[in-house]
């Protein structure tokens, strides 16, 4: 434990990565991983696309901030979203167009023969929808890669397999036992996905639970191959999403959330049935053959909106938590504005959309 750190970072998945990349050397940095792999749980699992209206408005303003920065460093590529209504959903696309009102989304109208020209093998009582043009697919594994190489280069050491045991603070600076070893740092970053809640505890931090949801994807071969652009399609009941991956192949998901412990998941083949059944009931595609299955945990904060800021009940511990699903999508964002917090700096003008008061961990202060 000869080295001090300034900042010890916990979780080395998007957020903790995007937050040593944007620290640089403005700080000496440690990024502590329990797995043999960095962003092996929520990171590497994910449904791999940027969309402001995933997550709701209050996670559109850091999404719309982070995509000029995500596009500039070529990790998006167009996409598209087609969001789909049956009869049964026409309220609830309704009040999804209403709730994004006042912000720069823009979602247009589609009826039956333009959705039919999106590519969308659509059976008949889906007659409605809305387009958001903007959504692009993210190169997830890219971005992921270029927060660490960026965190590497600036100084920031990254430490595997060490599953932190131990939060203890003492004359001005925590000590951090994990399974491997013994570490010291000034300020402690709660970047922990879903393992977030049991971090704080260790530290005596707030009480705030995070809740760990799986959700399944399947990778499907389905006929006739789809049309290349394809927008993805999202139901507007939310009962299910699919797009389009390479040759003839969907990535389907039955839009679904098992809150659970944290740890490393896998699906429940009956979700797996009633996504399966739930797309055959809405599209006209053949089914040829499911190629693969998986689940990934999305890690909400009790208002499903991420924490950002300092802890007002444990001196020097962060929170960098709770992004739920939407942690690759907005992490240009977020991490700019966690560093900014961290730092006590001010916030670039490309943040002047976002308020840190909606993120601050005091809004669950009892």
């Amino acid at each position: 434990m000869s080295k001090i750190f300034d900042i010890a970072i916990i979780g080395s998945g998007i957020a903790g990565a995007g937050l040593a990349a944007m620290i640089g050397d403005q700080a000496t940095t440690l990024l502590l991983e329990a797995e043999a792999t960095p962003g092996y749980h929520a990171t590497g699992r994910s449904a791999a696309f940027w969309s402001e209206t995933y997550g709701g408005p209050a996670i559109q303003p850091l999404t719309s901030a982070s995509g000029p920065r995500l596009k500039a460093g070529g990790f998006l590529f167009p996409r598209g979203i087609a969001h789909v209504a049956d009869q049964d959903g026409l309220d609830a696309l309704k009040k999804f167009q209403e709730s994004f009102a006042g912000t720069p989304v823009v979602l247009t109208p589609l009826d039956r023969a333009a959705i039919e020209a999106t590519g969308a093998r659509l059976k008949a009582g889906w007659d409605h929808g809305l387009s958001e043009a903007s959504c692009e697919d993210i190169d997830v594994a890219a971005l992921h890669a270029h927060f660490l190489s960026v965190a590497k280069k600036t100084g920031t050491e990254l430490h595997t397999h060490n599953r932190v045991t131990a939060l203890t603070r003492k004359e001005g600076y925590w000590f951090i036992e994990t399974t491997r070893g013994s570490f010291k740092a000034a300020r402690v970053v709660n970047a922990a996905g879903a393992w977030a809640s049991e971090i704080a505890k260790l530290a005596g931090a707030l009480p705030v639970v995070i809740t760990p949801y799986r959700r399944t994807m399947i990778q499907l071969q389905v006929s006739p191959t789809p049309p290349a652009a394809m927008p993805i399609i999202i139901d507007a009941l939310t009962r299910f999403y699919f797009k389009p991956e390479a040759g003839n192949r969907f990535w389907l998901s039955p839009h679904d959330e098992h809150p659970q412990p944290p740890a490393d998941v896998a699906p429940e083949e009956m979700d797996v049935a009633i996504a399966i059944d739930r797309f055959q009931q809405a599209a006209d595609w053949k089914i040829e053959k499911v190629e693969r299955t998986w689940a990934g945990l999305r890690s909400f904060s009790p208002d499903r909106a991420p924490i950002y800021g300092a802890d007002p009940k444990a001196e020097g511990f962060f929170w960098c938590a709770g992004q739920g699903g939407f942690g690759i999508q907005t992490s240009s964002a977020g991490s700019m504005l966690a560093a900014c917090l961290l730092l006590e700096q001010a916030l670039p003008d490309w943040l002047k959309d976002v308020d840190p008061e909606r993120y601050s961990p005091k809004r669950f202060q009892v």
